[in-house]
């Protein structure tokens, strides 16, 4: 059995590991090491004997939950694993780079417009594709295969509210807060308002206004749907929708841009150790949109830790021995 610790990590002018315990949702993950059990479907139990790896996330629970299941999987496979939970996008990136991480999951749309230097106004259709081919030509960071899982912004409804007013999707939304404005009220967190991506642009592309804005913190907004407002900004696999029983109405115009989770790592080490692609191919394939936010709610709603909570679903997908 491997023993585990959490190393949280602080870059300013250099980066400082401290060893702490395995935390949950605000201390993420934890930190293994040592040989993995028996072997999974996702590749050969000894592919990485010998391998040593640092495994980034950033420091909340989805990212948290996925850069355990990476750690599981290596381990598996042989590996040695250490777990850097970091702060920020740009912190966990920056250490990459500098390869005081080897790899972390990161999302096409913080590819695109973070990493990348894009806008929200001129996302190609594939996007995938053209961050994977950018950061490889650019930067020689390389993205595995994504996952189907899109963790975007989204606009949530009560179910009872989309049912009892046949609003199921954003058209749908803007068509009843149109014939009905004293209904529209959305509760969204600062940045939602403010960003061509957010309020705005999604007003501009669905041709509505809300009629009231209620500014809240983003935790707060889940349990606000269907009392203080009819809508709600959230994020689309948050384990909150399901606990507090609300929907993502379907972004059918494609306004938000897709952030679909795939692992980076830098070209080099993908080319030393070309089995990290073939051990998470089969991670990637089964992480749908349903699948990581009943995990989420595992950890943000049941209070379980996210290190328990990708073991156990790796094990029960026969990913890992």
């Amino acid at each position: 059995m491997t023993s585990t610790t959490r190393l949280a990590t602080v870059l300013g002018v250099s980066l400082v590991m401290l060893l702490a315990g395995c935390g949950g949702d605000d201390d993420g993950g934890g930190a293994s090491t040592g040989g993995g059990g028996g072997g999974g479907s996702g590749g050969d139990k000894a592919a990485l004997d010998g391998a040593s790896f640092t495994v980034g996330s950033k420091e909340f629970t989805e990212s948290n939950i996925l850069a355990q299941m990476a750690a599981a999987v290596l381990e598996d496979a042989g590996a040695e694993v250490k777990d850097a939970s970091l702060s920020g996008s740009a912190t966990v990136r920056e250490a990459l780079e500098k390869s005081e991480l080897d790899m972390y999951w990161e999302y096409t749309g913080t590819g695109w417009v973070n990493i990348l230097g894009n806008t929200t106004e001129d996302v190609p259709e594939d996007l995938y594709e053209a961050v994977s081919t950018a950061d490889k030509e650019e930067n020689q960071i390389a993205w595995l295969e994504p996952a189907p899982m899109n963790d975007t912004y989204s606009i949530a409804a009560s179910k009872d509210f989309s049912e009892e007013n046949s609003t199921t999707t954003m058209s749908d939304a803007a068509t009843f807060i149109n014939d009905n404005p004293d209904e529209g009220v959305l509760c969204a967190a600062s940045e939602f308002l403010n960003r061509d991506d957010g309020l705005p642009g999604l007003e501009k592309a669905y041709a509505f206004e809300f009629s009231e804005v209620v500014e809240l913190d983003l935790g707060l907004i889940y349990t606000q749907v269907g009392g203080k407002c009819n809508f709600g900004e959230v994020f689309s696999t948050d384990g909150r929708i399901l606990a507090n029983d609300l929907g993502n109405l379907e972004d059918d115009k494609g306004f938000f841009v897709e952030y679909n989770a795939a692992l980076t790592m830098r070209q080099e080490t993908l080319d030393k150790y070309p089995a990290i692609a073939d051990l998470i191919a089969p991670v990637s394939e089964a992480l749908t949109n349903e699948e990581i936010t009943t995990l989420n709610a595992k950890v943000d709603v049941d209070g379980e830790v996210e290190e328990d909570v990708a073991r156990e679903w790796l094990e029960e997908k026969g990913l890992i021995g």
